[in-house]
């Protein structure tokens, strides 16, 4: 390899060093390949060159790497068992450069149908000139990709300080993005970790980079199965996906997408401008998550009924763009129980993506209605037309949870969704939200994960919520449940198999598989509910009080986590 004052020789020579890659045509113009004909493979003289290597073993294979101008003197090529047309193949496939050939002492010509093969595959062939030395190609060629390379690390490193000056001048996401592709030649995207897009800039149309295999159908990058620092070729299109790291989060991802090979410098500026995009990202999600504070606090305080001034509300409301002077819905949707612990800081990342997330799916449908996070819990407050159905409310709750949810992947928790009735003003705020609430618990209750419920279909639940004198109801409670009401282990065992005997419409048989009993220690288990409860398997009535009063119990569990909540 070429030292530094060779290196800096070869740069006084005017030698073509543009801070672009060395491209076999480049190196053509050399000293040491004065006189040099290119036999074959013309349409390839713009592969890439970075390394030399000398070809003197017939199994050069498995030595040989990507953008390597191979040089031979032609000795292990004179064996009549090599098939010199395949080697040229594997060649190309391999991503060669080129390959140098030295006729005369061991190479007489090289065959026709060889350069035919070349001339298929793209791949320059080049007859070297007899007085060609190959230590002067090496220092020479390598000299020159040094001289490029330093070139390229200087540019590089000018455009993020070019970038970091746009941020801390005040730029934007946008501004920075847009920046990068000007100087790449291609198209940035940036991501979310749940492959949400949230920023593209270049010539390429995002609609055309969302058709890719990188994208689900939803539009959303494949984080996860999308190779970080690797070059991916798709569609006749190349991508390269670096992380955007801020301290020690993964913020998401900046991904360039060209139409031709991607050289070296395109990479390191891509690599290096990330740290840029980080920067901004920060400021972005530190600014966000004081406004969404500041957002989710006067939002609860109204929920809760702590301000009650409509004009008071009205006026903040529209300071901060959103519409409560009309009819309204409440929309609770909260995390499932994932089920393991989740560290503290990835929760906190998957909070925000959750928040951000609906605000998305919302926005692009009610541009004015609240949307703000809290906790594992988003709470959105939008409008409805006058006299709207139900059906049509709950239809577009299902839309916007499927924009969330996306086509799964990208890290995603599963989350219950509640819908309340629709509140006539604002001051219907705080039943709402409490009737939303109710919603997503019991339905989560009743129907699993990720269910979506409308507090009108949750049957006997709805009137039970509607008892407003709780020591009747728990008076209730206590007369037909007995010491079952008792909130001890063994009287929360006992409600369990009650609740799935009465699920089962009384089938003994079913009951004792779905609870993994044996069918005698279930009637043991029937035996003593009897005898605490009265016969309420021959009498309808009473399993009907009882069963009331096992939902009322949940539901005044379900009022009393409120208030804690609260």
């Amino acid at each position: 390899m070429a030292n530094a004052d060779n290196h800096e020789s070869l740069t006084r020579q005017n030698l073509p060093v543009s801070g672009a890659d060395v491209t076999v045509r480049d190196v053509l113009g050399l000293p040491s390949l004065t006189g040099t004909r290119v036999l074959a493979g013309t349409e390839g003289l713009e592969r890439i060159v970075s390394r030399v290597n000398v070809m003197e073993v017939p199994d050069i294979l498995p030595w040989v790497r990507a953008q390597e101008l191979l040089i031979t003197t032609g000795y292990p090529l004179q064996d009549s068992q090599i098939d010199f047309c395949d080697l040229v193949r594997q060649f190309a496939e391999r991503d060669l450069a080129g390959v140098g050939v030295k006729s005369g002492r061991y190479l007489d010509e090289i065959p026709r149908e060889v350069l035919s093969t070349a001339d298929e595959v793209g791949l320059p062939v080049l007859l070297l000139p007899d007085g060609a030395g190959f230590d002067e190609i090496i220092h020479e060629v390598l000299g020159t990709v040094l001289a490029r390379r330093e070139q390229d690390l200087q540019q590089a490193e000018e455009v993020l300080h070019e970038l970091v000056t746009i941020v801390v001048t005040g730029g934007e996401l946008d501004e920075v993005c847009s920046r990068i592709a000007s100087h790449v030649n291609g198209t940035i995207v940036v991501t979310t970790m749940d492959g949400r897009v949230t920023e593209a800039a270049g010539q390429l149309p995002l609609t055309r980079l969302q058709q890719l295999s990188c994208f689900d159908v939803s539009g959303r990058f494949h984080v996860e199965q999308t190779p970080v620092g690797e070059v991916q070729r798709t569609s006749g299109l190349y991508s390269l996906a670096v992380r955007i790291r801020g301290g020690a989060r993964d913020l998401g991802r900046l991904v360039l997408f060209t139409d031709h090979p991607m050289s070296p410098s395109q990479q390191h500026v891509v690599d290096q401008a990330s740290a840029a995009a980080a920067l901004v990202l920060t400021k972005m999600h530190a600014v966000s998550a004081v406004e969404s504070k500041y957002k989710a606090d006067f939002v609860h305080d109204v929920l809760r009924g702590r301000i009650v001034s409509a004009d008071r509300i009205l006026s903040h409301a529209t300071s901060l763009g959103w519409d409560l002077d009309r009819e309204l819905v409440v929309v609770v949707a909260e995390y499932d129980d994932p089920g393991e612990p989740v560290e503290t800081m990835e929760k906190q990342s998957l909070q925000e993506r959750f928040a951000r997330a609906w605000t998305s799916a919302v926005g692009q449908d009610d541009a004015e209605a609240v949307v703000v996070g809290a906790g594992d819990e988003v709470t959105v407050i939008a409008g409805v037309a006058s006299g709207e159905a139900a059906e049509r409310t709950i239809a577009r709750v299902e839309r916007w949870v499927g924009n969330v949810h996306g086509v799964g992947g990208g890290g995603r928790l599963t989350f219950s969704t509640g819908i309340s009735r629709t509140a006539a003003d604002l001051h219907g705020l705080p039943v709402a939200y409490q009737e939303a609430r109710k919603a997503v618990d019991v339905g989560r209750r009743l129907y699993g994960e990720q269910a979506i419920s409308h507090f009108d279909a949750l049957g006997v639940f709805r009137l039970l919520s509607l008892i407003d004198d709780e020591e009747e109801l728990h008076a209730f409670i206590s007369d037909t449940l007995g010491s079952l009401a008792d909130r001890t282990a063994s009287a929360a065992d006992l409600r369990e198999t009650l609740r799935v005997l009465l699920d089962k419409n009384l089938n003994v048989a079913e009951t004792a598989r779905e609870m993994h009993f044996h069918y005698n220690s279930l009637r043991y288990r029937i035996s003593k509910l009897e005898r605490i409860l009265g016969p309420f398997m021959t009498d309808a009535r009473r399993r009907l009080a009882i069963h009331l009063a096992l939902q009322a119990m949940y539901l005044t569990d379900l009022t009393a986590g409120e208030r804690r909540r609260l």
